[in-house]
């Protein structure tokens, strides 16, 4: 069943910090449930914490443990902004479903932010304006461009002059866009307090176990596990990460490698508002600052998913991030206190793959391909949950399997 991947080496800025403990117990027996979710990661604590909250019984089950997988790889710029941009996302799948998507993510991150406020989740989050460096994909004339096409899908972007981002943020860059609604936060305290919040309504969880086989029939699906004990349940949650399972399409997908880095604390050095920035370019480069001044910095993806060739290459693309984060802000020392590498989804427009598998209604997957995650297991929790308890979300199709069709019709259409 499983595509099973090295998921991340090195180590990650999230050890420096203490997430809770996440409870676990052993599966000894066959157990029954409303809904199995496979995956202890951001994607399956969200679903586990809504579900639950609606009332469902559920399991949660990893092969490695809560938080082992790419969670603790992600750097956390948790944002609307898609990978895509809207301009050239329009011109992927039409305007309208463009602007819907990039609606729909902006509302995601005001949801994430609003429920981990009303759970008292302490993950550190805070409210980060974010800067869209103009590059190789975008120069500043098609970067004011596209904060025009933002403004008129009513998603709010003020374009910056080289003189504004150089006076407001120290940025010698031509040009910029400046976006508000943004957040930050520790990915490992917040997939543990989602989790911890689902144990408390009687979620059960077990670790580790690996999934081997799924059968499903018209009212039910049964997993069974590599040491013997199965599950059923009338659904089934695939949270798997980039670990994707045989029965998922492979096709919609690529898995590439990504490297990151994160500095010693410098608050004093970190930049006006600790903005978000990454560039319009391919492979961009990203950062952020933690709440204690670090600052962390990714990029150089590669298109192959060799796990040892992308682990030898940890010093060099540590050494590659420092260098181009020191031409962004020489003031900086830019030297890697940690360094890692891992594995990372994208698809071609950006938009991750979220609903029920194509001949398998209770079967449901959450593929949070590209650079917003975490944004879009928010969205993911708000779909599968809805479907499940018999709901339409007037976004599903945006992100079904089966959407290229309905987007062919709607770039006819647009």
């Amino acid at each position: 069943m499983p595509r099973k991947l090295d998921l991340r080496t090195g180590r990650p800025v999230w050890s420096a910090y203490r997430a809770p403990a996440v409870p676990t117990d052993s599966l000894t027996r066959d157990v029954k449930t409303d809904v199995l979710i496979v995956g202890m990661g951001i994607s399956g604590a969200m679903m586990a914490e809504a579900l639950t909250a609606q009332g469902h019984a559920v399991i949660c089950i990893d092969r490695r443990g809560p938080l082992k997988g790419s969670t603790a790889a992600t750097t956390a710029l948790v944002e609307f902004e898609l990978d895509q941009p809207l301009s050239t996302l329009s011109k992927m799948i039409g305007r309208d479903s463009a602007n819907q998507a990039w609606r729909r993510s902006r509302l995601a991150i005001s949801n994430l932010a609003a429920r981990i406020a009303e759970l008292g989740i302490n993950c550190g989050l805070s409210r980060t304006p974010s800067l869209y460096l103009a590059g190789t994909l975008l120069s500043p004339s098609q970067l004011r461009d596209e904060a025009d096409v933002r403004r008129q899908a009513g998603i709010g972007a003020t374009y910056l002059t080289p003189a504004a981002l150089a006076e407001n943020f120290g940025i010698d860059r031509d040009g910029a866009i400046l976006s508000h609604g943004n957040i930050a936060l520790d990915p490992r305290k917040l997939t543990a307090g989602l989790l911890l919040k689902a144990v408390e309504r009687t979620a059960r969880f077990y670790a580790p176990v690996e999934a081997t086989v799924i059968v499903d029939s018209a009212d039910a699906v049964v997993v069974a596990t590599r040491d013997g004990p199965t599950i059923a349940a009338r659904h089934v949650v695939l949270a798997t990460g980039y670990e994707l399972v045989d029965i998922v399409p492979a096709a919609v997908h690529q898995i590439v490698s990504t490297w990151a880095i994160a500095t010693r604390p410098q608050s004093r050095k970190i930049w006006p508002r600790a903005a978000f920035i990454w560039e319009a370019s391919d492979p961009y480069l990203y950062l952020r600052a933690t709440a204690d001044g670090r600052v962390v910095c990714g990029g150089e993806d590669e298109d192959f998913v060799d796990e040892t060739q992308r682990d030898e290459l940890i010093a060099d693309k540590s050494a590659r991030i420092a260098e181009k984060l020191g031409l962004i802000f020489p003031h900086l020392d830019t030297r890697p206190e940690f360094a890692w590498t891992g594995s990372f989804g994208t698809t071609t427009t950006g938009l991750p793959y979220i609903g029920a598998i194509p001949r398998h209604p209770r079967i449901h997957a959450v593929m949070g391909y590209g650079g917003n995650g975490i944004t879009f297991s928010r969205i993911a929790s708000e779909i599968v949950s809805a479907s499940i308890n018999g709901l339409d979300d007037t976004d599903a199709r945006l992100f079904s399997f089966n959407r290229r069709m309905q987007f062919d019709k709607q770039s006819i259409i647009t």
